[in-house]
């Protein structure tokens, strides 16, 4: 049955961000607890009448709460550099100390941070961090986002009952094709010129399928290259005997470019988005 490009362009959807999307609160819990000890050493400081000579102190006994200052700024590595207003540079290990007690307190002090919890301007340092997680996290969310639309076919694809590393493969690159299928790739290849690697790939008892994925919410130049590029793979794919190129792709960012999109669907019978998915398992679709 003939498929209808404008038709299709309406199924598209215009977000796939999960549960987890927004905040791994796991994740945050887990980053947060591995500093719990130290943040409850560090809360007998709050509220101090001598925070300076307190912080000395608690250094000297137990200086592996050195670790848990950079995340009260929000900050993960473990060297923080500063400029100070003399022009004079410190990189600060918090790690293991590399200036005196006397510098690190320099640092607590303009910082900020002695103030903060000299003043009860927080209760308890570890539900502080949890916070300073959370923000951290949601920052992280671009990252997860380009997971997304792999995850949600990775879904598709196990619903369908394929198993991992047997039926199907994640990330794999023509030659890893050839050397397990003794498939020729190099049509695509460009005679083993270029290095391509596929979302996934999977087996059936006809066909070996390399699958690409992605989701563009916005537009961008990089979809109307994208349209091109993987026209091309299509079309190349077609001279590789017992291999079929397969585009899984949404996202309302390809309203803008749906002329470049609208020629890569008319050559490319194997082109869907999650509607398709959900109308018709992975198994219907690649037989």
């Amino acid at each position: 049955m003939q498929r209808n490009f404008t038709e299709w362009l309406l199924t598209f959807t215009d977000s796939i961000a999960d549960y987890k999307y927004y905040i791994d609160f796991e994740t945050v819990y887990k980053n947060a607890e591995k500093l719990k000890v130290e943040l409850n050493i560090l809360n007998s400081l709050i509220g101090s009448k001598d925070i300076e000579s307190d912080f000395e102190n608690i250094i000297a006994k137990y200086p592996e709460v050195l670790k848990c200052i950079p995340i009260l700024l929000a900050v993960r590595q473990s060297e923080i550099l500063v400029l100070d207003k003399d022009g004079n540079k410190f990189i600060y290990d918090f790690n293991e100390m590399n200036y005196t007690l006397e510098q690190y307190k320099t640092f607590m002090r303009e910082t900020g941070l002695f103030d903060l919890i000299q003043n009860h301007l927080v209760n308890n340092l570890y539900d502080y961090v949890l916070g300073v997680e959370s923000g951290l996290n949601s920052n992280a969310r671009k990252n997860r986002g380009g997971h997304l639309m792999e995850d949600l076919v990775e879904n598709f694809i196990q619903k369908a009952g394929f198993k991992k590393n047997e039926t199907y493969f994640k990330e794999m690159y023509l030659e890893q094709i050839e050397e397990k299928w003794k498939l020729d790739m190099s049509f695509i290849s460009n005679k083993n010129q270029a290095t391509k690697r596929f979302d996934f790939v999977i087996k059936t008892n006809n066909c070996i399928y390399g699958i690409e994925t992605n989701f563009y919410a916005a537009a961008g130049s990089k979809l109307n290259e994208t349209a091109r590029s993987y026209k091309m793979i299509a079309e190349e794919a077609k001279r590789v005997e017992g291999f079929e190129f397969v585009w899984i792709t949404d996202g309302m960012g390809w309203i803008s470019a749906k002329n470049n999109l609208k020629e890569t669907f008319d050559i490319m019978k194997n082109l869907y988005n999650i509607n398709d998915l959900k109308n018709g398992s992975i198994k219907d679709i690649l037989k």
